[in-house]
């Protein structure tokens, strides 16, 4: 678990390394968040570098536990998928 000030814009990364050996590529990343508040956990923008995906997370409601997802498809065709999980609370 991650904890997470409201008021802070971070980033996480997942490291496929291991999916992407023998020449398979990250072909998209898609992130989810839950739960989906209006003053919830906002995932402000992502990208793909090399083997690692990443997110930047803002806001969040103090106290509030939120799964975060990302799911992964590879140029084989395979998709895979991780989780996280953020705690927001003042620090």
């Amino acid at each position: 678990m991650f904890l997470k000030d409201p008021g802070a814009r971070l980033d996480y990364r997942f490291d496929w390394s291991e999916r992407v050996a023998d020449g398979r590529a990250i072909t998209a990343s898609d992130w989810l968040v839950e739960p989906q508040t209006a003053a919830g956990l906002v995932i402000e923008s992502a990208a793909i570098d090399g083997a690692t995906t990443v997110v930047w997370l803002a806001g969040g409601e103090q106290g509030r536990v939120y799964a975060v997802r990302n799911r992964v498809a590879l140029s084989d065709g395979q998709i895979d998928e991780r989780s996280l999980i953020v705690r927001v609370e003042q620090r």
